[in-house]
């Protein structure tokens, strides 16, 4: 069904600045018209904003400023005054200590970007990892009007006639140097092939699961996540985005509309599709807090775990964004779901209508890069949540990145106490360990690294290594990059800095996974853990003061999304009190 549209012309929030002739009103007018606006753009028309988190130190977000011209070519044509402004930007590749600890304070300035300001709608800008929750959380805290468009991935990177995939083929030619199988010159060799256009990664890491995330929760206009970054039709989707957001603010569409549970549990289940991002996890459950949607890890388990996953992209396949997009990107993995009862078909989307108008005649146009269900990548594509005593508020798993003979383990525990102790410790080869242990990181949660770091994915130990394995049992509270891949157990809650059991693992502890049966246990005696817990102190110094200390004391576990606590809910849009 679609949306129902509301009477216009009606009384816009801008209005309570720019609609009078009062002081006030001539004060606010006045002002922006010394950038060289003509009177008449202040006639009632809607004002919108343009979030843009563009920066020099964000290389997936540096080409946002074109971009935000085609969205303001867009907003003129369809009546409207854009008014371009920036936010935090969260550059997942030099930001520390990382750039998730600052998706909270990206979406803090975000919310109150849009409640301050004269706005009646918002396109946001987004790209890198964390800018695309970051600004779904902000605008649905503040629920005006909102529709997101993202960069779009970079070209495929090619060396030596292989596809390099973002961060993926990273991960593999540094485990490579450990193990003696490429050479240092190679590696700097491959540097300059890995990164050769403007976009986010474009392997399925996290900045294109979330893409995908925003386009199958309803806030993007359907096509949205896959187009490449340099591709021209990447401006031609900016230019569209900006035509429709006017027609949003005439029909009141806002996210509270659209992010429904049903949008949630459609979410879910393509990131299972698409072998997306363990991080999606913990970006929904912070989105879906936003607007009052009681989303749990259960929920992940439960909508995921009989979706196969069926496109063929790194790290879990073979391919890359670029041919993904032309096979015919997302919107055809949403119809596979909708076909297969998987979809919530009349979930609303940005368009105003329901999601299955946008992708029901849509065509697959390459069969080896989004698969048949019958050849899919694995049949239970979902993340795994699991649970046991060494996880009593769950740690997640993804199956199509793992694997298989790993899925069922039995190992000793190798620990690391935190990621500097990993450091010092991994390339002696005098530690011991080998592939039937169990790798286990602390203090890499929320409050432990501080921000969460992506660190899970360990690289082996060199010993390991040159012996030829490639994948060994890891877990920790820490989370790993979306283009990470082996069979890692992640964001173990509650985390060691809080006095969760991962804090109290010994060295020689032996320790169970089965995935197939949800369960993650550590084998030592119930009198024993508790014992142990008693004497347990916390070795994570609260910090002192700033933007740490706040995050410390207010950040909230994995299991709910990592947000702060004060920033659950929508809080409305109500227009700050006039001070002149």
């Amino acid at each position: 069904m679609a949306f129902r549209k509301a009477e216009w012309p009606r009384k816009l929030r801008s209005t309570e600045w720019f609609g009078g002739s009062s002081r006030d009103h001539i004060y606010h007018r006045s002002w922006m018209k010394n950038q060289g606006l003509p009177a008449d753009l202040f006639d009632g028309r809607p004002v919108i904003g343009i979030c843009n988190t563009w920066s020099e130190l964000t290389p997936c977000n540096a080409h946002l400023r074109d971009l935000a011209q085609r969205v303001k070519h867009g907003i003129y044509e369809a009546g409207g005054l854009p008014v371009e402004f920036p936010v935090f930007s969260t550059g997942e590749s030099a930001l520390r200590p990382t750039a998730m600890m600052f998706r909270n304070l990206a979406a803090m300035d975000v919310e109150e970007a849009l409640r301050g300001n004269p706005l009646d709608g918002v396109v946001l800008l987004a790209g890198c990892d964390k800018t695309t929750p970051a600004l779904l959380m902000g605008a649905a805290s503040v629920d005006i009007p909102a529709i997101l468009v993202s960069g779009g991935p970079m070209l495929n990177g090619w060396f030596r006639g292989e596809r390099v995939g973002s961060g993926t083929a990273l991960w593999q030619m540094s485990e490579a140097i450990k193990a003696g199988t490429m050479s240092r010159e190679g590696f700097l060799e491959a540097e300059q092939a890995m990164s050769r256009s403007p976009g986010s990664c474009n392997t399925m890491g996290t900045a294109s699961t979330m893409a995908s995330m925003a386009e199958a929760l309803g806030m993007a206009l359907s096509g949205n996540a896959a187009i490449p970054a340099v591709d021209s039709r990447r401006r031609v989707m900016a230019h569209l985005t900006g035509r429709r957001i006017v027609e949003m603010v005439k029909d009141d569409l806002k996210p509270s509309d659209i992010l429904t549970r049903e949008a949630f549990e459609n979410a879910i289940r393509v990131n299972g599709a698409i072998g997306g991002s363990t991080n999606a996890v913990i970006h929904l459950l912070a989105i879906a807090g936003r607007v009052g949607v009681d989303l749990s890890l259960d929920d992940w388990d439960r909508l995921g775990r009989d979706v196969p996953t069926i496109v063929n992209l790194m790290p879990s396949g073979k391919y890359l964004m670029e041919e993904f997009f032309y096979a015919g990107g997302l919107p055809v993995v949403v119809k596979r779901l909708g076909e297969a009862g998987l979809l919530h078909r009349d979930a609303l989307t940005v368009s105003g209508g329901p999601v299955w108008d946008e992708v029901k005649d849509v065509r697959n146009w390459n069969e080896d890069v989004i698969l048949p269900a019958d050849k899919a990548l694995t049949t239970q594509g979902g993340i795994a949540v699991l649970r046991g005593n060494l996880a009593p508020s769950g740690a997640v798993l993804k199956p199509s990145a793992a694997s298989p003979h790993l899925m069922k383990h039995r190992g000793r525990a190798v620990v690391f106490e935190d990621i500097d102790d990993y450091k010092a410790k991994i390339g002696d080869d005098a530690l011991d360990i080998d592939e039937t242990c169990v790798m286990v990181l602390k203090n890499c949660g929320p409050r432990g690294y501080p921000g969460m770091a992506e660190v899970g994915n360990m690289g082996l130990p060199p010993k390991v290594l040159r012996k030829g394995i490639t994948d060994m049992v890891r877990i920790s509270d820490a989370r790993m990059s979306g283009t990470a891949y082996g069979t890692v157990v992640l964001h173990v809650a509650p985390e060691a800095a809080a006095g969760g059991p991962l804090a109290i693992v010994r060295d020689g502890d032996m320790i169970e996974i089965d995935v197939e049966s949800r369960r993650l246990h550590l084998d030592v005696p119930e009198a024993e853990i508790a014992a142990r817990r008693a004497a347990w102190t916390p070795t994570v110094a609260t910090p002192s003061g700033g933007y740490a200390r706040m995050f410390a004391e207010h950040v909230q576990g994995a299991d709910t999304g990592a947000d702060f606590d004060f920033l659950k809910g929508s809080r409305g849009r109500a227009v700050a009190r006039d001070s002149h």
